[in-house]
């Protein structure tokens, strides 16, 4: 069974002549300048992003009765159309069925933004095959606060600082901030092997494709490549940590990693890509040592967003935030 959301759906089979009616929505001031895909997707619950997508390329969403792109901004006023769109009675029902209320660590709360200490195996938001993230968790926990939306994103195994915005001009501000690289943004990894102190920049444009299964990944390319995206790392050795023969383990480094892109999986890639794949790693990792691991509890990625900085949008002043290292990770590290 299907169910549509953008129209009522039919008694019976809908006659060609009267299809489903497509839905007016007028864009009000707290989702004023928000991407239309964003908009979008918080509107049609339960449809898949493809197909969001989709609709937007065929012209069939409107903005003012105009074709719009999904990085339109919509404003105050705006009347968006949002054509009749089919989901399966089980992915409606996920999308009806509310995520669980939960509150995280707080490093950080003021009336403008919320700076958060992300658990590892959590999705940030919900979507390809996740039902719900932290944002849909912390917007059931709050249901009197008006406005909640993510700043910015952190992979599902990845730890640490993640910022959530309570108004509009906050999210606009920071999200502008980390557009144009202002933000300083360094994470703590965990790598096989002893990495060279020499090797301090990763410079090597990333490309994204798809696995015969449809899982996405991410290579190291090369400057020619058209679909190539420039990709900067800096890496500094923090910690060096000895083999432990008696347990099988090789010699591994803690790095501080400071990336002045965000590309997709750009730490995961840049690290492996040197011969040092991140401890934990199930997609570009040394999957003989994860099993290893795994049998002495860690059951994760040694990948944690450690340090945060960027001007706050209301005062403009200078903010640096840490997260420390969780037990999981900081018990695998010798002080």
């Amino acid at each position: 069974m299907k169910h549509i959301i953008g129209g009522k759906p039919p008694s019976g089979p809908a006659p060609a002549s009267n299809p489903p009616a497509a839905r007016l929505v007028e864009v009000d001031e707290d989702s004023a300048g928000q991407r239309l895909d964003n908009f979008l997707i918080r509107h049609l619950k339960g449809v898949p992003k493809t197909h969001v997508y989709r609709i937007i390329r065929s012209g069939e969403v409107r903005i003012n009765k105009g074709r719009a792109s999904a990085d339109t901004r919509v404003e105050a006023g705006d009347v968006v159309r949002l054509p009749p769109v089919r989901v399966s009675d089980k992915v409606a029902e996920k999308a009806e069925r509310p995520a669980p209320a939960r509150e995280f660590p707080i490093l950080l709360e003021d009336e403008h933004l919320i700076a958060l200490d992300k658990p590892a195996g959590v999705a940030v938001h919900g979507g390809s095959g996740v039902s719900f993230g932290v944002i849909e968790q912390l917007r059931q926990a709050r249901p009197g606060t008006k406005f909640l939306e993510l700043v910015h994103r952190l992979d599902r195994d990845t730890s640490g600082i993640l910022l959530v915005a309570k108004k509009r001009s906050a999210l606009t501000h920071l999200q502008d901030q980390f557009r144009e690289r202002e933000t300083g943004k360094t994470y703590l990894a965990l790598v096989t092997g002893v990495w060279a102190a020499n090797n301090k920049v990763i410079d090597l444009p990333l490309h994204k494709y798809l696995q015969a299964d449809g899982e996405r990944r991410v290579r190291v390319t090369t400057a020619d490549d058209p679909e190539g995206m420039r990709s900067i790392t800096l890496v500094k050795v923090r910690q060096k940590v000895p083999a432990r023969q008696e347990q099988g383990l090789p010699a591994m480094s803690l790095l501080e990693v400071t990336i002045k892109t965000g590309r997709t999986h750009q730490i995961r890639v840049h690290l492996a890509s040197q011969g040092h794949a991140i401890v934990g790693d199930d997609k570009y990792g040394d999957f003989e040592l994860n099993k290893r691991l795994q049998k002495l509890g860690m059951r994760r990625m040694f990948l944690h967003a450690w340090r945060l900085q960027f001007n706050h949008p209301a005062s403009g002043e200078r903010v640096a935030l840490n997260a420390e290292l969780p037990p999981e990770l900081a018990e695998f590290v010798p002080s």
